[in-house]
């Protein structure tokens, strides 16, 4: 009789914190499809970095990653969408070799992101 009590106490605590930890997960879950645009920041910030040093290969690079990670950032739409053409006119100036301009746009998408 006693195993059949422990038995039971045991399978309703193991239950009771397994239903917790499914609902802590799902708040977690939930808090993370946010993106902040903290990476594509870090992206941008390298891509100066570089494109200072007149070597466009690795910025480039950057700016390929801080564009990809630019779609996901969640925030005000309207400035989100800014920070994206403004990662694009970046791109497309680097490719020029427009160094100031590529610049100016970085800065610019910095401002708005900072802004989020």
């Amino acid at each position: 009789m006693n195993t059949i009590k422990n038995t039971a106490l045991t399978l309703l605590l193991a239950s009771s914190l397994y239903s917790t930890s499914l609902t802590a997960y799902a708040e977690e879950a939930g808090k993370s499809s946010a993106y902040s645009p903290n990476e594509a920041i870090m992206h941008i910030e390298a891509a100066k970095v570089e494109i200072s040093k007149n070597d466009f290969v690795p910025p480039s690079q950057h700016l390929k990653e801080a564009r990809a990670v630019s779609e996901k950032v969640t925030g005000k739409p309207d400035i989100v969408k800014k920070a994206h053409a403004g990662i694009i006119q970046a791109q497309i100036k680097v490719k020029q070799g427009d160094i100031k301009g590529a610049t100016e746009e970085l800065d610019k998408v910095l401002k708005l992101y900072k802004s989020l």
